[in-house]
């Protein structure tokens, strides 16, 4: 709002859409096509204006990629805040990392974003302080607090990222699904020599037709049962 009121003061001609309009715009555009897609030009062409009108809620690029994830976080909280609490900050916790997972995966292009300006990114830092008052529940130092969040973030953020990858371009075409794609590198992989890698042939079973949500949770699972010993329960 102040960006739009010290603009008008000098004289600038209003923007004829809102800013709730030009973040829904830009959220399309960036699940449409991630953050490539987004620029000006594109954003102005789907709001039926000129690129300049742009400029009268945001300054560059940058600080629409900050303002078009803090739009979508806002969606995330309310699903963070509707969750039932327990009597298990650590179960809480893991609630609030799988909501978190859910809504990154859906939208790989926020991972790059969450969290990159706390200062633009309101939604983004009361998610991040959501996560953070369930280990101030624990038996744990300020270090280890601030350790545990950001070990929960990074299994949740780069799981939800790298699932949420588009496919090889075999796979959207239809030439071939997922199981088929992932059972090509088990055979390979199978095919080496036990002795150079004993531990591929040991996992080559689990990898072939793998569940990724199962391997995220489980990532997670080591997380938190690694912070519960910290915390000496």
């Amino acid at each position: 709002m102040a960006r739009q009121q010290s603009r008008a003061g000098g004289g600038r001609r209003r923007a004829s859409h809102s800013m709730e309009s030009v973040l829904g715009e830009a959220v399309a555009l960036l699940d449409e096509a991630g953050a490539p897609a987004l620029t000006f030009r594109a954003l102005a062409q789907r709001l039926g204006g000129g690129v300049a009108s742009i400029y009268w809620y945001v300054a560059n690029k940058d600080e629409l990629l900050d303002l078009a994830t803090d739009h979508v976080m806002a969606g995330v909280l309310a699903d963070l805040e509707k969750l039932p609490p327990t009597r298990d900050a650590i179960d809480d916790l893991r609630a609030m990392a799988v909501t978190l997972f859910d809504a990154v995966v859906r939208r790989p292009w926020l991972g790059a974003y969450f969290m990159r300006n706390t200062d633009v990114q309101s939604n983004s830092l009361r998610i991040y302080e959501m996560l953070g008052r369930q280990t101030l529940r624990l038996d744990l130092t300020a270090r280890q607090r601030f350790h545990a969040v950001s070990a929960v973030i990074g299994v949740v953020v780069g799981s939800a990222v790298d699932m949420g990858q588009e496919p090889p371009q075999e796979i959207l075409d239809g030439a071939t699904d997922r199981d088929e794609y992932l059972g090509r590198f088990a055979r390979t992989w199978r095919e080496l020599a036990p002795q150079d890698f004993p531990f591929i042939h040991d996992i080559v079973d689990e990898f072939d037709g793998h569940d990724d949500t199962d391997q995220f949770r489980s990532a997670l699972d080591l997380t938190l049962t690694g912070l519960r010993r910290q915390a000496g329960l």
